[in-house]
């Protein structure tokens, strides 16, 4: 039948999240800060705001009466990308630029970067999520730890769930304090630095400055071999890093 061809669904779609927005001025100046384009700015008789960045759009309504921006539940877009790296080290630059520190607590914010991590999270002032994705990003999360592991091992990757897909530091912080109570005695030395490590860092983000040493004090006093300090290495295992982002 003559013109089928030009009413066939194609595989060329391309959407556009619309989120909702509690302040037209303080999600201007957030990502303008970040070096979005603003591609289309309005508040009279509504609010219709349009950015872009690289290759993805991102556009905002008016939030509805009830959205309370401090519970983070306003909205989201997953942003799937080849290596999410390149994209954290680009928004922490802009906001040292701007900002003159990474904004990495409350409202917006940015999740910090572990390395070898598949995702972040922007948080913006309406308390929506934008969460850069690794294209390769694991299927499938084995929430408790994979059951490939076992005691303080089991427990870090279980951390790093919680941390890192969750964004729950304090659920984190429970499991590798439970986990060295446990296993502490027999697990082996690296693994034990490495919990201490990954709690001095949650305790740096929570802004728990005495804990942070706490943990660094019992970490100095474990004997480790030269492999053990490059699989921590390795790991990411970088207190002073973390120290230097959150200032």
């Amino acid at each position: 039948m003559a013109g089928v061809t030009d009413l066939e669904v194609r595989p060329n779609e391309t959407t556009v999240p619309l989120l909702p927005c509690v302040s037209a001025e303080e999600t201007l100046a957030f990502y303008q800060a970040l070096g979005f384009r603003t591609t289309y700015e309005q508040t009279r008789p509504y609010l219709y705001l349009a950015f872009a960045w690289s290759g993805f759009e991102l556009h905002y309504g008016a939030a509805p009466a009830h959205l309370e921006p401090s519970r983070e539940n306003g909205g989201g877009c997953l942003v799937m990308v080849d290596a999410v790296a390149p994209y954290h080290a680009t928004f922490t630059e802009a906001m040292r630029a701007t900002y003159g520190k990474v904004l990495a607590r409350g409202l917006p914010r940015i999740t910090r970067y572990r390395p070898g991590a598949s995702r972040f999270t922007l948080v913006d002032p309406s308390g929506n999520s934008i969460i850069f994705i690794q294209r390769d990003e694991e299927k499938e999360l084995e929430y408790g730890g994979s059951k490939k592991l076992k005691g303080i091992a089991r427990a870090l990757d279980n951390a790093r769930i919680l941390r890192e897909f969750k964004n729950d530091d304090r659920a984190a912080v429970r499991t590798l304090t439970l986990a060295l109570r446990r296993h502490g005695d027999t697990a082996p030395p690296v693994e034990r630095a490495l919990a201490l490590v990954a709690l001095a860092e949650l305790a740096v983000a929570l802004d728990e400055p005495d804990r942070a040493e706490e943990w660094v004090a019992q970490l100095r006093a474990i004997e480790l071999t030269d492999a053990d300090r490059q699989r921590m290495e390795s790991e990411g295992a970088d207190i002073a890093r973390l120290r230097e982002w959150l200032t």
